[in-house]
């Protein structure tokens, strides 16, 4: 046919590529492309170089016809024509798209048409425990790109561009640098002459608005809606509300709550809790007060007939807390501390403290029948500090330790002072 057997030459480059044996099946093809591929793709920052040897490796192998010839003769063979037509030539897009059936990675075309997508912009909203009680409407300004409206979004007044050849219209650039002997370093990075866009715009046919930007300014009041309910932390999305920009999917504006702190109210999930402080009176006899709650209503609290309140103890009102997300007619409970404050020592005359002695339940005038208060030696009680004792005790412990350590550093031995001659 030929007149003459070809030239035989490398045919194991292909299989090195997609990192496969030789006696590689179909389907073991496709996976190692599908992977090696993706992990590759320009448009997920991969090296556009790497891209295209994948795509035309796995042209090659893929067709039984050329691969035959491959392994027999080598890639020279497939240049000079055998196997079916030219050398491996196809445009490693179409062969990435029509494998994942032209969905790809934007969802439909060719890689110039795919839309990539945009970053979501993710800002902190400090909210109030009313704001969560109650629910509330948060407006909020926010400066913007938008797509020219005059261009829209082509960047020029013909709505043509050309190929930048500065990265040929991948939008990345890589460069290689010697960085020992035999060693060299590739490196990729945005192509600094079109930005990342692949594309070169004319002066003299720049948009007169966008000045060949392709994105204006705009200004808006965004409405937030804080739900009742809502936790610290929550995530409010407002879908496609971020910048845009041409050929992407733009992002969402993301609000992330941030509860601030109440001086009154505490909240564990949909549990309010609150602190009170009673006087002894109150404690022992009854008590009433009037609560301010989230929403502005008057919440009466008393005690019970006859009923003592101990310090440090807790009383709950059903149906009086936080309001459950998406389920605002279900509420946790309102949890009330107490508090009790005790009056200073000689708040009581003698004479006082007989008349209240004989209402309160009666003292013990001994601990234990088997002994005697007169044989005990009598004690007399300070004031004391707890934080200062503490702290003064944490001193003197590492002062203790420190002199630990010089002894060992000494071998044991105690320190001599020399004598004065």
């Amino acid at each position: 046919m030929f007149g003459r057997a070809p030239k035989k030459s490398d045919n194991t480059k292909y299989y090195e590529v997609l990192g496969v044996p030789k006696s590689a099946s179909q389907d073991e093809l496709k996976k190692a492309y599908r992977k090696a591929a993706i992990k590759n793709h320009p448009d997920k920052g991969g090296d556009p170089e790497k891209f295209k040897e994948l795509a035309q490796a796995y042209e090659v192998l893929s067709d039984p016809e050329k691969r035959e010839v491959y392994d027999e003769y080598g890639e020279d063979a497939l240049k000079e024509g055998m196997g079916g037509g030219g050398g491996p030539g196809h445009n490693p897009f179409d062969i990435f798209e029509s494998f994942f059936g032209g969905g790809g990675f934007g969802g439909g075309g060719s890689s110039r048409g795919r839309k990539k997508q945009g970053e979501d912009v993710v800002q902190t909203l400090k909210v109030s425990m009313e704001d969560v009680y109650n629910g509330t409407i948060k407006k909020l300004s926010l400066t913007r790109n938008i797509l020219c409206a005059k261009c829209k979004g082509k960047g020029s007044k013909s709505g043509n561009s050309g190929k930048c050849y500065g990265c040929q219209g991948s939008g990345m650039r890589v460069t290689t640098r010697q960085i020992g002997p035999g060693m060299i370093q590739q490196m990729q990075h945005v192509c600094p002459e079109c930005r990342g866009s692949g594309e070169v715009i004319n002066d003299k046919d720049r948009c007169a608005q966008c000045k060949g930007s392709k994105v204006t300014q705009e200004k808006r009041v965004l409405t937030v809606d804080v739900e009742k309910g809502m936790q610290h932390g929550q995530k409010i999305v407002l879908e496609g509300q971020a910048d845009e920009a041409p050929d992407t999917i733009t992002g969402n504006i993301v609000f992330v709550l941030q509860l601030k702190e109440h001086p009154k109210f505490k909240r564990k999930f949909d549990d309010l809790y609150v602190e009170h402080t009673l006087t002894l009176s109150e404690a022992l006899c009854g008590f009433q007060f009037a609560l301010t709650h989230l929403d502005g209503r008057q919440l009466l609290i008393k005690s019970n007939p006859g009923e003592v309140i101990k310090p440090d103890s807790y009383k709950a009102v059903n149906d009086e807390g936080m309001p459950q997300y998406q389920r605002p007619f279900i509420k946790g409970r309102l949890f009330i501390h107490f508090n009790v404050e005790f009056p200073d020592s000689g708040f009581l005359s003698p004479e006082k403290c007989k008349s209240l002695e004989t209402v309160l339940p009666v003292k013990p005038t001994k601990h234990s029948s088997d002994i005697d208060m007169e044989d005990c030696e009598e004690t007399t009680m300070h004031d004391v500090n707890m934080e200062e004792e503490l702290r003064r005790k944490e001193h003197q412990r590492k002062q203790e330790a420190y002199d630990e350590d010089d002894e060992d550093e000494a071998g044991g031995m105690p320190r001599v002072a020399c004598n004065q001659q």
